[in-house]
């Protein structure tokens, strides 16, 4: 594959390239262009270049080519789910949902836009402004770069461009290094669909190439980060000196809390389905589970007797369910954390054994709250630390004692002892009798603490991706 500059394919200015690897076998199945900040800088000016005229254009017209887009996205599903599935080792089932959910958010967005209304200011609020009409509209920032996760290629590619094009912004777009292919193809289908050249751009290579552009360049406007607390916050600090927007959805150590009363067939098939999907890869997944000591082991037994019944494979083959993490190093780093988890103390119950990209999921039972896992080391992959509780204001204690705050889920029968965990957790989302693994494109998605700054979701990100102006017309009312 090749970057997209200005609507053409371009090599890097290094003339440096990367394998693009399949995590299932290790094949090399193809190369990316390993970009540098000069690529960087070319795409910026050119979408500094284009951005007027793109602001410029009717909001039905930008609306219209989505909507081309979309039927494009559904015309060309299967062969974009393969991609994921190919480059990303994603279950092919679950790359054919993120790719309709794709196309659904990129719908999502263009009807919300024609309902981004603006205000008018009380008549007469002050006797300076007696007579005069104050009325705000909603415009563009500029120039965004998106960079996106390995995890959710396609789906935060929507999350991200959408709301940008929509309002008059032009995009960057900078993919994982990991899950490029899915990107550029999804560019290109905007682009057959009509987008203008430069309004969306593709450049690939480092995340360490990207930050150190970034924090010299004054042709950006705005991030919009999806990826880990420690290059957020370093997003951040180089964005301070030019006042860039910063918009971070980081790093997760999500809590599920099973009480004893609870429907414990559902809470199983909650905790396996939340924690097994894409192997364990999603930011707002399970990641420790605090379970009542009084069910602790039932839950247990029950857990290992669901993931056992879990196929484990080739990612391409319809009835595998969990297939490999995203590469080799990925992987050793997961195993790398159960044996610091063991090591403090805790024991293995099933699973945790790694051939080249795969984790068997794995339950560990027997973990404290002290140790690191049930703190704020995130395991990203199909792990289950099992953490038992004996009160409800211990159940509490531990989830919110990460640094992390994204998403959370609560089993139990009893409405109100589950509205009061719910209130008292310190999540961005609490889900009630089931797991944290959820997400719809109208909710406002983000969480508190070192998770990030920011919302995705319809109208929370389209007011987040414009700026708003007050227009005055002064003693009109006289």
């Amino acid at each position: 594959m090749k970057m997209i500059i200005n609507g053409r394919d371009y090599d890097s200015i290094s003339n440096r390239i990367c394998d693009n690897i399949n995590p299932y076998d290790g094949s090399v199945y193809g190369t990316l262009p390993d970009g540098c900040s000069d690529d960087f800088e070319l795409a910026a000016i050119t979408a500094r270049a284009v951005q007027p005229e793109w602001e410029a254009a009717p909001l039905y017209d930008r609306i219209s080519i989505i909507y081309k887009f979309v039927s494009l996205v559904r015309d060309h599903l299967e062969e974009i789910a393969e991609l994921m599935a190919f480059e990303g080792g994603k279950a092919i089932y679950e790359a054919r949902a993120e790719t309709e959910c794709a196309a659904n958010v990129f719908t999502g967005f263009a009807e919300a836009a024609r309902n981004m209304f603006g205000n008018t200011m009380p008549l007469n609020a002050d006797p300076r402004t007696e007579g005069d009409l104050l009325m705000t509209i909603r415009e563009a920032i500029g120039v965004f770069v998106a960079i996106l996760p390995f995890n959710f290629p396609v789906e935060l590619f929507a999350h991200k461009v959408a709301p940008a094009i929509v309002t008059g912004n032009t995009v960057i777009v900078k993919p994982a290094s990991y899950t490029p292919e899915s990107a550029y193809f999804l560019v290109r289908l905007l682009h057959e669909a009509g987008l203008p050249k430069g309004v969306v751009q593709l450049i690939t290579g480092s995340g360490k190439e990207v930050g150190t552009w970034l924090a010299n360049t004054q042709n950006v406007d705005a991030i919009s980060f999806t990826g880990s607390t420690e290059v957020g916050k370093k997003l951040m600090r180089d964005s301070a000196a030019t006042m860039r927007r910063v918009f971070l959805e980081l790093g997760g150590n999500d809590p599920f809390v099973v009480f004893e009363d609870c429907d414990l067939d559902l809470a199983v098939e909650e905790a396996a389905g939340g924690r097994t999907w894409n192997a364990g890869q999603t930011c707002c997944a399970n990641k420790r589970f605090i379970i009542e000591n009084s069910i602790k082991d039932k839950f247990v037994t029950k857990l290992v007797d669901k993931i056992k019944t879990l196929k484990v494979g080739n990612p391409c083959e319809a009835d595998t369910v969990v297939g490999p993490l995203v590469s080799i190093k990925e992987a050793v780093n997961v195993k790398t954390q159960i044996a610091k988890t063991v090591e403090e103390g805790a024991h293995i119950v099933y699973g945790g054994q790694r051939n080249g990209a795969f984790i068997t999921p794995c339950v560990i039972d027997g973990v404290t709250a002290e140790m690191d896992v049930a703190n704020n080391m995130e395991i990203f992959g199909p792990v289950f630390p099992i953490i038992g509780f004996g009160s409800f204001d211990e159940a509490v204690q531990v989830a919110n004692q990460t640094c992390y705050g994204l998403a959370s889920g609560v089993m139990t029968s009893d409405m109100k002892c589950a509205m009061k965990f719910a209130k008292a957790v310190k999540a961005g989302t609490c889900v009630i009798n089931g797991n944290g693994n959820y997400r719809s494109m109208q909710q406002p998605f983000g969480g508190y603490k070192n998770t990030g700054i920011g919302r995705e979701g319809t109208l929370d990100t389209l007011l987040e991706f414009t700026q708003q102006k007050t227009i005055v017309l002064k003693k009109v009312l006289v």
